[in-house]
């Protein structure tokens, strides 16, 4: 057992690949864990790529009611429903990102506020009438991937990943990292007591700004490489094994 060297009162969990399995369902063993970080007043932030609509059934599932990390920190909830702060793209980032998946041909999918697209914005739609929170691409070329992601960082823009073939666009500085920051202010400590929990690129800054960093068992090397400790699989309740290390040491 590793010990934690700070008290933690707040653990943010990551969704896909981490808190789900395969099967998009939160495990019994996951559950009861976190139901004993609970009644040890720890709270329970989900910190995602998912915008809040996704994650709502969870919340039920979980009888959760404290804040909640979307879009990847674009957006940050209070309890089940209350937005109080938002991050958007500006008018010509979007309009890079577009003519970057058109001129390639490239599968993508955005988001904005009230609606999801997939491979299905109108040729003629007008961008500006929309909230742009996140821009996604799915390369599985990797010498394409790696061109897109050299021009992207050309711009003012967060470049992550939610798995190995895709990349995940933010506005420059928005990730989870800083939206946990804000959460941690509103509650009155410091990153320092908190433990994050993720698998993917997207979850890095939270886990090295976290007192204690998790990855997952079936995290990318790179995750792996920046967390403090990495748990078992999201298939081997993984985030279950997390929170009783840090109750262990409680």
């Amino acid at each position: 057992m590793m010990a934690v060297k700070r008290e933690i009162r707040l653990i943010a969990l990551d969704m896909d690949g981490t808190l789900l399995n395969h099967n998009q369902e939160i495990t019994e063993e996951n559950k009861k864990a976190i139901k004993r970080a609970k009644e040890s007043d720890i709270q329970i932030v989900i910190s995602t790529g998912r915008p809040f609509q996704q994650i709502e059934r969870y919340m039920d599932e979980l009888n959760l009611s404290s804040f909640s990390v979307t879009i990847n920190g674009s957006e940050i909830w209070e309890g089940r429903g209350k937005l109080i702060e938002q991050h958007l793209f500006r008018q010509e980032q979007i309009e890079r990102l577009w003519k970057l998946a058109n001129i390639h041909n490239l599968t993508y999918w955005a988001i904005t506020e009230g609606e999801i697209f997939h491979n299905n914005i109108p040729h003629h739609v007008d961008l500006s009438k929309y909230k742009w929170l996140k821009f996604g691409f799915d390369i599985h070329d990797t010498n394409l991937r790696n061109m897109i992601i050299e021009e992207l960082r050309k711009d003012d823009l967060e470049v992550t990943n939610s798995s190995p073939t895709n990349l995940e666009i933010n506005p420059l500085g928005i990730n989870k990292g800083s939206a946990l920051e804000k959460v941690c202010d509103r509650l009155g400590f410091t990153m320092d007591h908190v433990m994050a929990v993720g698998d993917s690129l997207n979850d890095i800054s939270m886990i090295k700004k976290a007192g204690f960093g998790v990855a997952m068992g079936n995290a990318q090397d790179t995750v792996k490489n920046a967390a403090d400790w990495t748990t078992a699989t999201n298939e081997e309740n993984g985030v279950a094994k997390a929170i009783y290390e840090v109750l262990g040491s409680c």
